[in-house]
């Protein structure tokens, strides 16, 4: 169950970008952020492509908040799929439903939540469907299999990408009202030594 292990904790930003031009712009920080999977059903970069497969989804639809649609702490990490799941639906924050001690899922694939945000963010976005049970399923038995028998494997798909952004490197225009956050990205704990080799 370690491939799909919902975060121990509510989600507190730990970054603060400001004043892009383009909400795309915010993407290497959604990345580290988000720890470069879906918020919502945690699929993994590592385990494919993520060019046309991760998006930024508006936690508040611009349809409604259209003030919001260039800010930051309005913007979350997730797959295509589940982007278009949720479409312009007002839904519980993920960052604050979608942990550990509520929400979780069983050796068989199903996922169960203790909680009633837990529970509408599941139905609506179809993490209960039979596709998305069996794209668990495989996916647990690959990681399984992968830290059994190819602990090369397992440390690749179970751990971070690459190319971690340098957010040291980056100006917003408006500046970082979290400027400590840029010392715990996964890119600085990469330069520290201190990365864990998977997650």
């Amino acid at each position: 169950m370690i491939a799909f292990l919902y975060p121990l904790q509510r989600h507190v930003r730990r970054h603060g970008p400001q004043s892009y031009a383009s909400y795309e712009s915010y993407r290497p920080w959604l990345r580290d952020e988000f720890s470069f999977r879906c918020v919502y059903c945690l699929l993994r970069e590592q385990w494919g492509r993520t060019r046309g497969v991760f998006e930024l989804d508006h936690f508040f639809p611009v349809s409604v908040h259209p003030d919001k649609e260039w800010s930051y702490d309005n913007l979350l990490y997730c797959c295509a799929t589940c982007n278009a799941a949720k479409k312009a639906k007002l839904l519980p924050d993920p960052c604050q439903a979608l942990v550990h001690d509520e929400v979780w899922v069983n050796d068989d694939g199903t996922i169960e939540a203790r909680t009633t945000a837990a529970w509408k963010l599941i139905r609506v976005l179809g993490l209960d469907t039979p596709e998305y049970t069996e794209f668990r399923v495989l996916w647990l038995g690959i990681v399984q299999l992968a830290e059994q028998h190819d602990t090369k494997l397992f440390r690749r798909l179970m751990g971070f990408p690459d190319d971690l952004p340098d957010l040291s490197r980056l100006r917003p225009p408006g500046g970082n009202t979290r400027p400590e956050g840029v010392e715990e990205s996964y890119f600085a704990q990469r330069e520290k030594g201190i990365l864990a080799e998977s997650f």
